[in-house]
Protein backbone atom coordinates (compact mmCIF):
# COMPACT_ATOMS: atom_id res chain seq x y z
CA UNK A 1 0.00 0.00 0.00
CA UNK A 2 1.60 3.13 -0.94
CA UNK A 3 2.19 5.87 1.81
CA UNK A 4 0.67 8.95 0.06
CA UNK A 5 -2.71 7.15 -0.34
CA UNK A 6 -3.13 5.82 3.09
CA UNK A 7 -2.24 9.72 4.31
CA UNK A 8 -4.55 11.19 1.74
CA UNK A 9 -7.50 12.21 4.82
CA UNK A 10 -5.26 12.67 7.63
CA UNK A 11 -6.40 16.53 8.07
CA UNK A 12 -10.11 15.90 7.67
CA UNK A 13 -10.64 12.52 9.59
CA UNK A 14 -10.89 13.72 13.38
CA UNK A 15 -13.00 16.86 12.40
CA UNK A 16 -16.41 16.30 13.95
CA UNK A 17 -19.46 15.06 11.90
CA UNK A 18 -21.68 18.16 9.66
CA UNK A 19 -24.56 19.39 11.23
CA UNK A 20 -26.43 20.84 8.16
CA UNK A 21 -28.39 24.27 10.17
CA UNK A 22 -30.61 24.42 6.87
CA UNK A 23 -31.72 20.84 6.86
CA UNK A 24 -33.21 18.63 9.29
CA UNK A 25 -31.73 14.98 9.98
CA UNK A 26 -33.45 12.65 8.31
CA UNK A 27 -35.53 10.10 10.47
CA UNK A 28 -34.19 6.60 10.87
CA UNK A 29 -36.80 4.96 9.54
CA UNK A 30 -36.63 6.97 6.23
CA UNK A 31 -32.99 6.68 5.90
CA UNK A 32 -33.81 3.08 5.80
CA UNK A 33 -36.34 3.19 3.08
CA UNK A 34 -34.14 4.45 0.97
CA UNK A 35 -32.27 1.05 0.95
CA UNK A 36 -35.13 -1.37 0.90
CA UNK A 37 -36.03 -2.82 -2.68
CA UNK A 38 -38.77 -1.66 -4.35
CA UNK A 39 -41.21 -3.22 -7.16
CA UNK A 40 -40.14 -2.51 -10.26
CA UNK A 41 -43.20 -3.96 -11.86
CA UNK A 42 -45.94 -2.70 -9.77
CA UNK A 43 -49.22 -4.68 -9.68
CA UNK A 44 -47.13 -7.72 -11.15
CA UNK A 45 -47.30 -9.76 -7.64
CA UNK A 46 -51.62 -9.14 -7.85
CA UNK A 47 -51.67 -10.51 -11.28
CA UNK A 48 -50.09 -13.36 -10.80
CA UNK A 49 -52.17 -14.11 -7.90
CA UNK A 50 -55.02 -13.24 -9.70
CA UNK A 51 -54.29 -15.96 -12.52
CA UNK A 52 -53.42 -18.32 -9.91
CA UNK A 53 -57.26 -18.21 -8.26
CA UNK A 54 -58.97 -20.75 -9.27
CA UNK A 55 -62.78 -20.81 -10.50
CA UNK A 56 -65.34 -23.44 -11.03
CA UNK A 57 -67.56 -23.81 -14.13
CA UNK A 58 -71.32 -23.49 -14.52
CA UNK A 59 -72.71 -27.29 -14.25
CA UNK A 60 -75.21 -27.42 -16.94
CA UNK A 61 -79.05 -28.71 -15.47
CA UNK A 62 -80.79 -31.59 -17.26
CA UNK A 63 -83.77 -30.93 -17.80
CA UNK A 64 -85.35 -32.53 -14.41
CA UNK A 65 -83.56 -30.44 -12.09
CA UNK A 66 -85.03 -27.64 -14.08
CA UNK A 67 -88.55 -28.90 -13.97
CA UNK A 68 -87.43 -29.03 -9.93
CA UNK A 69 -86.57 -25.38 -9.61
CA UNK A 70 -89.37 -24.32 -11.86
CA UNK A 71 -91.58 -25.90 -9.47
CA UNK A 72 -89.98 -24.77 -6.59
CA UNK A 73 -90.48 -21.31 -7.72
CA UNK A 74 -93.89 -21.62 -8.65
CA UNK A 75 -94.64 -22.72 -4.88
CA UNK A 76 -92.72 -19.81 -3.61
CA UNK A 77 -94.84 -16.98 -5.67
CA UNK A 78 -98.20 -18.93 -4.32
CA UNK A 79 -96.93 -18.45 -0.85
CA UNK A 80 -95.05 -14.81 -1.13
CA UNK A 81 -97.55 -13.09 0.99
CA UNK A 82 -96.22 -15.51 3.93
CA UNK A 83 -92.66 -14.28 2.57
CA UNK A 84 -91.07 -17.97 2.65
CA UNK A 85 -87.56 -18.52 4.37
CA UNK A 86 -85.01 -20.61 1.73
CA UNK A 87 -82.06 -20.80 0.58
CA UNK A 88 -80.55 -20.62 -2.43
CA UNK A 89 -77.37 -22.02 -3.89
CA UNK A 90 -76.67 -20.31 -7.48
CA UNK A 91 -73.31 -19.77 -9.26
CA UNK A 92 -71.67 -16.32 -9.01
CA UNK A 93 -69.79 -15.63 -12.01
CA UNK A 94 -66.28 -13.96 -11.64
CA UNK A 95 -66.29 -10.55 -12.95
CA UNK A 96 -62.37 -10.94 -14.02
CA UNK A 97 -62.20 -14.23 -15.31
CA UNK A 98 -63.72 -17.26 -16.97
CA UNK A 99 -65.82 -19.26 -14.63
CA UNK A 100 -67.00 -18.09 -10.92
CA UNK A 101 -68.03 -20.05 -7.55
CA UNK A 102 -71.10 -21.77 -6.03
CA UNK A 103 -72.47 -20.01 -2.92
CA UNK A 104 -75.18 -19.85 -1.01
CA UNK A 105 -78.07 -17.30 -0.04
CA UNK A 106 -80.44 -17.80 2.70
CA UNK A 107 -83.31 -15.22 3.82
CA UNK A 108 -86.53 -14.76 3.14
CA UNK A 109 -87.53 -13.89 -0.18
CA UNK A 110 -89.97 -10.80 -1.26
CA UNK A 111 -90.75 -11.07 -4.52
CA UNK A 112 -89.87 -12.59 -7.80
CA UNK A 113 -89.44 -10.71 -10.71
CA UNK A 114 -90.08 -12.61 -13.60
CA UNK A 115 -89.44 -9.34 -16.15
CA UNK A 116 -85.88 -8.67 -14.64
CA UNK A 117 -84.94 -12.71 -13.72
CA UNK A 118 -84.14 -11.89 -9.98
CA UNK A 119 -85.30 -13.35 -6.82
CA UNK A 120 -85.65 -10.19 -4.74
CA UNK A 121 -85.41 -10.94 -0.68
CA UNK A 122 -86.75 -9.20 2.31
CA UNK A 123 -83.74 -7.54 2.51
CA UNK A 124 -82.96 -6.23 -0.65
CA UNK A 125 -80.80 -8.51 -2.61
CA UNK A 126 -81.70 -9.54 -5.92
CA UNK A 127 -80.48 -13.09 -6.92
CA UNK A 128 -80.75 -13.44 -10.94
CA UNK A 129 -82.53 -16.77 -11.53
CA UNK A 130 -80.39 -17.72 -14.64
CA UNK A 131 -78.02 -19.78 -12.45
CA UNK A 132 -80.18 -20.91 -10.01
CA UNK A 133 -78.73 -24.87 -8.69
CA UNK A 134 -81.08 -25.46 -5.86
CA UNK A 135 -83.41 -24.00 -3.54
CA UNK A 136 -84.05 -25.56 -0.20
CA UNK A 137 -86.59 -24.02 2.51
CA UNK A 138 -89.41 -24.56 4.84
CA UNK A 139 -91.95 -24.97 1.66
CA UNK A 140 -90.34 -28.04 1.10
CA UNK A 141 -90.32 -29.85 4.52
CA UNK A 142 -86.25 -29.25 5.03
CA UNK A 143 -86.31 -29.83 8.72
CA UNK A 144 -83.89 -27.19 9.21
CA UNK A 145 -86.26 -24.53 8.25
CA UNK A 146 -88.61 -25.97 11.06
CA UNK A 147 -89.86 -24.09 14.39
CA UNK A 148 -88.27 -25.75 18.00
CA UNK A 149 -91.37 -27.32 18.27
CA UNK A 150 -91.52 -29.57 14.73
CA UNK A 151 -94.24 -27.45 13.33
CA UNK A 152 -93.84 -26.13 9.98
CA UNK A 153 -92.68 -22.36 9.66
CA UNK A 154 -95.26 -21.78 6.53
CA UNK A 155 -97.95 -24.12 7.46
CA UNK A 156 -97.87 -24.42 11.71
CA UNK A 157 -98.44 -27.52 11.71
CA UNK A 158 -96.22 -31.02 12.09
CA UNK A 159 -97.30 -32.82 8.59
CA UNK A 160 -93.07 -34.24 8.97
CA UNK A 161 -91.41 -36.27 11.61
CA UNK A 162 -88.24 -34.62 12.74
CA UNK A 163 -84.88 -36.38 11.69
Amino acid sequence: MNTQNSHKYDDIIHLPHHVSKNHPRMPPMNRAAQFMPFAALTGHEAAIQETARLTDSFAELDEDRKAQLNQQLLMIREHLALRPECEISYFQTDEKKTGGTYASLRGRIKNIDESAGQIVFTDGTALPMEYLFSIKGELFGDTEFRHEDGTDAIRGQSNYTRE
